[in-house]
């Protein structure tokens, strides 16, 4: 698998050497200077949260974790790596992995801290040329050094086009988030094993963490491990120490990444003492889940896929007796939203929600619908674009609430046994191809 994964990354090099030249070429600029980022530490101590590197610094190299650095692209040139490395004896120093994007660089390892108008050992300046521009998150950067740049800070047409890039994934991007999922449902298997064995969220996340590989810190988005009622909390943030008395049910949104690039998948799983509805609608979710993923091929819209699931839970409320009128009634009169708040699924890369899922093509707005506000992806679907698909039905008093007051044909006396599961979700990860979908969800 290398040595092809290696073939993969020399052509991502050098079809970013080719598109880079002609976005900074139509945009008139000479140089860019792209910043790696850094952490900022708590308020009045001296550690700082988990970090990750800003987006189109790992589009080039792939390191999720590198902080203080520099990456400076010229036309024609060889790229020009400035890696924050320094002599230091309390933290292991940057190393370089082996992989062949490192040949393509001019790599200069920088004993001091990059972020001054000079930088590295020999005092060299970065080297912008013509009219240059600097993207990434500058704003925490020293105002003299930004002075000291001489540069374009953050021109929006420019990072735009380059968002754009991103959301075409290379054969070699592909490969990563394939790889990353096939990383992450080890994991998955693992937090399956757990709930059988009674286990409570905090052993189900450290059992993920221990089969996917991964420290709690590297993972790309907080892992929602959620048991019963908690399945039902879309972003759930905590793990109850204990396991639950009953166990109705599981949801398991987690991830892993590899070279950067993010997996995001979700399973959820009826208990022991759910009600058998509730093994029914997980089952049912499966299929609505597989369905669309087939229904994803160039020249979809992805907002049409969304609608498309709204009324496949239509007919999942009418089918398991939880709505007594008719599927289009569930939808039109708002029923299946309030089931189901958020969007069909996102755009997937070197972030969770990667970039451009709400633009056009030319950089202009293209806002959520006012009846689907979390929908955050209504591209049309091209060829090496990534999407997760993640139908879900949820239990959630907040936003069923108002349709209790309603005449609509809710069956709440089911919706009230249900209410203990909390919620279903089921995500995959999902290519656009030329021909139609590859599922990279094993």
């Amino acid at each position: 698998m290398s040595t092809t994964l290696f073939n993969l990354q020399n052509e991502h090099i050098a079809h970013l050497q080719r598109a880079y030249s002609g976005i900074l070429t139509d945009h008139g600029f000479d140089s860019l200077a792209i910043y790696s980022g850094h952490a900022s530490e708590h308020f009045a101590d001296d550690h700082a949260p988990p970090f990750q590197a800003y987006g189109h610094f790992m589009h080039w190299v792939g390191l999720a974790d590198v902080q203080h650095s520099w990456l400076v692209i010229q036309p024609g040139e060889r790229p020009q790596l400035y890696l924050h490395a320094p002599a230091d004896f309390w933290h292991l120093p940057t190393q370089l992995p082996d992989e062949p994007w490192v040949e393509a660089f001019d790599v200069h390892l920088c004993s001091s801290k990059i972020g001054s108008s000079k930088i590295g050992s020999d005092k060299t300046a970065l080297p912008l040329s013509g009219n240059a521009a600097i993207i990434g998150d500058i704003e925490r950067l020293p105002t003299n050094t930004l002075q000291a740049l001489k540069a374009e800070y953050q021109p929006e047409r420019l990072v735009q086009a380059l968002d754009e890039l991103r959301l075409y994934k290379t054969p070699y991007e592909i490969a990563c988030i394939r790889e990353a999922n096939r990383l992450a449902i080890a994991g998955h298997q693992a937090t399956q094993a757990a709930f059988i064995g009674a286990a409570g969220e905090l052993d189900i996340q450290l059992a993920y963490l221990a089969a996917s590989r991964q420290r709690e810190s590297n993972v790309p988005y907080q892992n929602i491990i959620g048991l019963n009622e908690h399945a039902g909390v879309l972003h759930y943030q905590h793990y109850d120490l204990q396991p639950p008395k009953q166990r109705y049910s599981l949801l398991v949104d987690a991830g892993r990444r590899f070279r950067g690039y993010c997996a995001d998948i979700t399973r959820t799983y009826a208990g022991p003492d759910a009600p058998a509805a509730f093994g029914e609608l997980v089952n049912a979710l499966h299929g609505v889940k597989d369905g669309l993923v087939k229904g994803v091929a160039p020249g979809v819209n992805f907002l049409a896929l969304h609608e498309q699931m709204h009324h496949h839970l239509g007919e999942i409320l009418v089918a398991n007796d939880l709505f007594k009128g008719t599927p289009e009634q569930a939808v039109v009169e708002g029923v299946t939203r309030a089931f189901c708040p958020h969007g069909l699924g996102h755009s997937l890369g070197l972030q969770v929600h990667d970039v451009a899922g709400l633009r056009h093509p030319d950089g202009t707005p293209a806002p959520a619908p006012e009846q689907h506000p979390a929908l955050r992806l209504t591209r049309t679907l091209r060829p090496g674009m990534v999407v997760t698909i993640e139908p879900g039905l949820y239990f959630i008093n907040m936003l069923l609430a108002p349709l209790r007051n309603t005449a609509l044909p809710i069956n709440w006396r089911l919706v009230d046994q249900l209410s203990v599961c909390g919620g279903i979700r089921i995500e995959d990860n999902v290519a656009v191809t030329e021909s139609g979908f590859a599922n990279l969800t094993p």
